[in-house]
């Protein structure tokens, strides 16, 4: 889900604790691999890191390679896999990539880029193989994630999905309960006080609805996902109203066909576009007729997910 929230908080917290870091980007794939273009590891001088290239094949030599780099403070790119000088390290899909290894040199940094994740905006780091990693703000994303320039590679991000869950129910707990394990941004919206209570956490951020009219509470940017989880339907339709005029890239709701019929009536009703309505993904899920809440939770995830991904999936 691209997810780089871990990996610029953990330099953000070394850098505070005053350790030396190096941030590795995967910049090339040749054959298969189980990472894009574009990921990332980061590595503190302790030995500690956080992210991933594989399925475990060659995370220990990448620390080691970085702590080697980190001590020279000097950027270089490595092969491993398929034309990798380290003959006993091989991929078991075949393939090779290229990681690049940039010690943080300039103690702005982390702290700058942190801010850059938080603030929910695409946003591009310059690497280069003779100077410290800068970022700069992006209007939209780059054509690819990664990007060449002479000796430079510009590396693109957008914001990981975040999912607002509207409605009351068993399915609302355990739509977040599952969104948190996987480790997706989660607020939920309720006339349940019960459930309020029950999610409101450091994790998961769960506001009461005192009202079936719009809310202050929506906060929805383009990399945001709207979830319809409300049995009774007299709270639905002006808060569906607020999101379908929204940027929300994917908009759900459950519920039969009849239902969703008479849910489309009533937008009609109160002024909702045809155009915005088609927008709306109901009877929600990949799973058909679900009935029990988890099932729902995990077929709900599962196409929202799937839509991030084809809409804003990561380009090689």
């Amino acid at each position: 889900m691209n997810n780089i929230f871990p990996i610029f908080d953990f330099l953000k917290t070394k850098s505070a604790e005053d350790q030396k870091t190096i941030l590795i980007t995967l910049i090339a794939v040749t054959g298969a691999s189980t990472r894009n273009p574009g990921a990332h590891m980061a590595v503190a001088e302790d030995g500690s890191s956080v992210g991933s290239f594989s399925g475990g094949c060659v995370e220990t030599a990448v620390v080691s390679e970085a702590l080697d780099a980190m001590t020279a403070g000097q950027p270089r790119a490595v092969r491993f896999g398929a034309g990798s000088p380290y003959l006993d390290i091989r991929l078991p899909c075949g393939g090779g990539i290229d990681l690049l290894f940039n010690p943080i040199l300039d103690t702005i940094f982390p702290d700058e880029i942190f801010q850059h994740v938080k603030s929910r905006q695409p946003f591009v780091i310059k690497l280069d193989g003779n100077a410290s990693p800068i970022i700069w703000e992006a209007a939209a994303p780059g054509r690819k994630s990664v990007e060449q320039d002479g000796t430079a590679y510009h590396i693109h991000h957008i914001p990981p999905a975040k999912i607002i869950i509207l409605g009351h129910g068993p399915s609302v707990a355990s739509l977040a309960r599952l969104t948190e394990a996987y480790g997706i941004s989660c607020e939920v919206l309720s006339p349940d006080a019960a459930i309020v209570n029950e999610l409101a956490g450091p994790d998961i951020s769960a506001q009461l609805l005192k009202t079936p009219g719009p809310s202050d509470f929506l906060d929805i940017d383009p990399w945001t996902a709207c979830i319809f989880y409300f049995h009774d339907h007299d709270w639905e339709a002006q808060l569906m109203k607020q999101v379908l005029d929204s940027d929300a890239f994917y908009v759900g709701a459950m519920g039969s066909h009849h239902t969703h019929a008479t849910r489309k009536r009533l937008l009609t009703e109160i002024d909702v576009s045809p155009a915005d309505i088609a927008r709306m993904s109901a009877p929600i899920g990949l799973i058909p007729s679900t009935r029990d809440p988890e099932t729902l939770a995990l077929s709900t995830l599962a196409e929202l997910v799937e839509s991030y991904h084809r809409q804003f999936g990561l380009r090689v």
